[in-house]
């Protein structure tokens, strides 16, 4: 088990664009309640399961296993496509952390969400120019939430 320690903020400028080539990845959910999930991803080519427990404002238990890609690809493509979420992940380190840039395509193009993972909930860090406002306690950012209200859903004027 890892615990999962992650803020998560919007992206105000492209400046942090062409520090990391893209991954595809591609995830669904077999199950979710407010406070755990049980997703399928393949990232890449390589497929996994995962299940997260909320454990703390922004902290989680995560048991994530990697699975045989094909198994990946079969439940995936056993879900509605509308459950599915798509996005370009791009990996790099700035201002002392790694940092993975989520850029999403199909229902929730236009989204682009930076997130970091943390020591602890109390950790400091330095955030870099391109990072805006912070959205790691607004369930309506959790990728898991996206599946039931993408973003092209979503009033902007509210």
């Amino acid at each position: 088990m890892n615990k999962e320690i992650e803020r998560k903020f919007l992206i105000k400028n492209n400046d942090w664009r062409g520090r990391a080539k893209p991954v595809l990845y591609r995830q669904g959910y077999i199950a979710r309640t407010t406070d755990r999930t049980a997703r399928i991803r393949v990232a890449g080519n390589e497929g996994f399961i995962t299940i997260k427990v909320k454990v703390g404002p922004i902290s989680r238990n995560e048991y994530e296993y990697p699975i045989p890609l094909s198994d990946a690809n079969e439940l995936l493509n056993s879900l509605d496509p509308a459950e599915i979420i798509e996005k370009y992940r791009y990996t790099f380190e700035e201002c002392g952390h790694v940092w993975e840039i989520d850029e999403f395509i199909g229902a929730n193009k236009g989204l682009v969400v930076a997130e970091v993972e943390l020591a602890s909930e109390e950790e400091e860090i330095d955030l870099p120019s391109w990072v805006g406002e912070e959205v790691s306690k607004i369930s309506k950012y959790f990728n898991s939430s996206l599946v039931q209200s993408p973003y092209s859903s979503w009033n902007k004027n509210s």
